[in-house]
């Protein structure tokens, strides 16, 4: 559990761990937080966005759909290894989902099996989207993956957590299947070797 990093340290965070960071414009000040509040945090949601291009995919993330506001994340990693900061705060990502996930990552164990949606996740997480069409066959290039790992250790230094602290949309909330196309245990042990 912690207080979420000022937008300027999360910024210098991404961009210490090697990062190349697009700021969109206004994402600062760019969240849900007149919904309800943002943090405290206790770690990492990666998912992917079921969209192909760059631009559109930014485009999505930041302004949203008709059924849900954005931003639906505060990053946004781009195919070529890119991340693209669209908000801070509280973001329409992690949506409700399994208490008993929440506890385990809280306390850095094994995550269990996820089979109810009874604790909003939007305030607790850092939301990292991943273009992707999430069909399975779509690829995954290696910059891409890479920057992944490097965008959840750059949160997770900051915080002093551990990889255990990072998970997929598919690990919180029954019915998901993001991210599609590498597991989380692998993504988690490339999160771990760059903490080391």
């Amino acid at each position: 559990m912690a207080t979420p990093l000022s937008a300027g340290t999360f910024l210098k965070a991404l961009r210490t761990e090697g990062l190349t960071v697009v700021e969109i414009d206004g994402w600062r000040a760019h969240n849900r937080n007149h919904v309800g509040p943002w943090g405290p945090v206790h770690g990492v949601m990666i998912h992917h966005t079921a969209t192909s291009g760059a631009a559109r995919t930014v485009e999505v993330c930041r302004d949203g759909r008709p059924d849900l506001p954005g931003p639906l994340c505060h990053g946004v990693i781009t195919k070529d290894g890119r991340i693209h900061v669209v908000g801070y705060g509280r973001a329409n990502h992690a949506g409700r989902g399994d208490d008993d996930v929440l506890r385990a990552v809280v306390a850095e164990r094994g995550l269990p099996p996820v089979n109810e949606a009874n604790t909003d996740g939007n305030p607790r997480f850092y939301g990292f989207e991943c273009e992707n069409l999430g069909d399975g066959d779509d690829p995954w290039p290696a910059v891409q993956l890479d920057a992944i790992a490097r965008a959840a250790a750059a949160v997770c230094r900051r915080h002093g957590w551990t990889a255990r602290s990072v998970i997929g949309h598919l690990e919180w909330q029954p019915g998901k299947v993001d991210p599609r196309g590498f597991t989380m245990d692998a993504m988690r042990a490339r999160v771990a070797e760059r903490l080391k």
